[in-house]
Formats: C-alpha cells, sequence, structure tokens
C-alpha cells in the first residue's frame, strides 16, 4: 500500500493551494551560438524558483565535458540546483564512478541515473564489459560513491524494451530498491494514460515522488519522430490541432503553449503539484507555462 506519511506533503500543499513545483531540463550546447541560447534561457527560467535543473549527458560520456562545464557554470553564477545526468552505457564502472565523484566534488547533490541508449540506433542495448549492467546496478553504484539524491526514469507507456507492464514496473522498483529517491516519467500526451499508469504503480506499493515530464511542442514533425523512437503516443485530437501549421512557426508555438499549459492544469486537478518540463534549451514555452500556472517571479536572483 501507498505510504501515508509520504502523501501527507502532497496533501499539505492541495489543502493550502500551493503552487506548483517545476524543475527544467537542458542539454549541454555544442556551439557558441547553442550556448548563447542555453544561457538565455537558463537566465530567463531562473526567474521561477524550481526544485531543480537538470543537465543531460551522452551516451559514453560524449558529452561529458561540456555536461561538467555547464553544471559548473550553473553553481558559480546562479542559485539554480543543479541536477546532473549520468549514464553507464558505452563505459566502464570506473569512468562512471570518476564523474559522480567529480560532481560530488563540484557540490551536486542530486543526480539523474539513466542506463542510457546505443549511440546507433539501430543496435540493441548492451553493458559495458565492465561497466554497470543497467540502471538499477548504476543506482547501487552512485549511491555506493556517496548520497546522491537519486532520480531515474519511468514510463507511463512503457520502456520499448519491457515485456509488458509488469516487467516494466519490475524495473522501477529494482531501481528505487537500489536507492533511487524519486523519478521523473518520459514524456507523454495523453493524462488519462499518465494517470491511469500511475494508479497502478501507487497499487503495486511504490510511494516515492513521480514526477511527469511535459514536453512542450515547438516542432510537431520532430515531437512525432521522436515519439516513434521512445514508444510515446500522440492522440488523434493532437495532431488535429498542428495541422497545416508546418510552416507557421508562430501560431504553432502559442498552441504548444496551450496544449502543454492544459495538461498541466489537468494533472492539478488530479493532484499532481510537480513538473519537469524538458525544455530543449529553449525558455519561450516553458516560461509561458509558468506563467499560466501561477508561478510568481523569483526577485532573489544574482
Amino acid at each position: 500500500m501507498t505510504n501515508l506519511n509520504t502523501l501527507k506533503p502532497i496533501i499539505n500543499r492541495v489543502i493550502t493551494g500551493e503552487k506548483p513545483g517545476v524543475s527544467f531540463e537542458f542539454f549541454p550546447p555544442k556551439t557558441k551560438e547553442m550556448e548563447k541560447t542555453l544561457w538565455s534561457s537558463i537566465d530567463r527560467l531562473s526567474n521561477f524558483s524550481s526544485n531543480f535543473v537538470s543537465v543531460t549527458y551522452g551516451a559514453g560520456g560524449s558529452t561529458r565535458e561540456r555536461t561538467h562545464k555547464t553544471i559548473k557554470k550553473i553553481i558559480e553564477n546562479t542559485d539554480l540546483t543543479p541536477a546532473a545526468h549520468l549514464t553507464c552505457v558505452g563505459a566502464s564502472k570506473l569512468s562512471v564512478d570518476e564523474v559522480a565523484s567529480s560532481y560530488w566534488d563540484l557540490g551536486v547533490r542530486k543526480i539523474v541515473a539513466l542506463r542510457g541508449d546505443p549511440p546507433e540506433q539501430s543496435k540493441k542495448y548492451a553493458p559495458h564489459p565492465e561497466g554497470y549492467i543497467n540502471a538499477a546496478d548504476l543506482v547501487k553504484g552512485i549511491k555506493g560513491i556517496a548520497d546522491f539524491d537519486i532520480f531515474v526514469a519511468c514510463y507511463p507507456e512503457m520502456h520499448t524494451e519491457s515485456k509488458n507492464f509488469e516487467d516494466d514496473l519490475d524495473n522501477l522498483k529494482k531501481k528505487i530498491d537500489s536507492g533511487a529517491s524519486h523519478a521523473i516519467s518520459q514524456l507523454f500526451f495523453d493524462d488519462e494514460i499518465f494517470l491511469r499508469w500511475l494508479e497502478k504503480v501507487r497499487a503495486s506499493g511504490i510511494s516515492i515522488p513521480i514526477i511527469p515530464g511535459i514536453m512542450p511542442i515547438t516542432n510537431f514533425l520532430s515531437t512525432v519522430r521522436f515519439c516513434k523512437l521512445c514508444g510515446a503516443s500522440i492522440p488523434g485530437w493532437l495532431k488535429s490541432l498542428f495541422n497545416n501549421l508546418d510552416e507557421d512557426q508562430e501560431t504553432r508555438k502559442l498552441v504548444g503553449a496551450v496544449v502543454a499549459a492544459e495538461q498541466c492544469r489537468r494533472l492539478q486537478a488530479e493532484g499532481i503539484l510537480d513538473f519537469h518540463f524538458y525544455t530543449l534549451n529553449r525558455a519561450d514555452l516553458t516560461y509561458a507555462i509558468c506563467h499560466i500556472l501561477g508561478l510568481t517571479q523569483n526577485s532573489n536572483k544574482k
């Protein structure tokens, strides 16, 4: 059964009408122009008090230096709380452990621990001969290095490699048993799918905070391609909203902001009080959504 002590803070937030908590995901930039866009976005979204901001990490450490640099700059130049992504695909335990230790020394206390996907999409995942086997094994290893607050991924529509719902749920339980304290969901666009899944998760005895991952749509065609890769469905009504807008960027952005804001509003009505935004390093839509959700600007920025 769900631990009622875990639910008390959530119930209290509902009763008091507290504003939702938010977190933002960014990826390390490849070029100077992309870096300029990233920091402009970080600066704008830092107007809102966030639970944390995460920075992604490429497979096999392909963005290791850029991720570390971005995290370091966030710590030195903002009041934001960083959560560094860390994957184990294509890397030895020694290499992963070194990264985790360097994050702790830098002052990072939150890690988003992910198995990661093979660099080549056509290839099936295989653990490094000297590496962590999967995400649960990675969580256990990281937890053995330092007392990180560890976030893991969860999948309302199942991971593409899971045999069935029970198999997917068992994998989530293993990650929690290894030391994960929070879970962030893969993007989804049908709230009913998420809520039905969450009900089953809670019924199984899992009580850790689960944060829905929200992706504001800026480019619908790119979103469709990504969803095919990760197994997320796109409702027919959502497709119809973006019909004939391929060449109309401004209208697409307006529609995308409204859709994501309404999604959050519906989830709020069901007691969901925290949201994780996949920003794609763009602040405009996420900023608008936070404003619609009633978040006030933070006047205590550095």
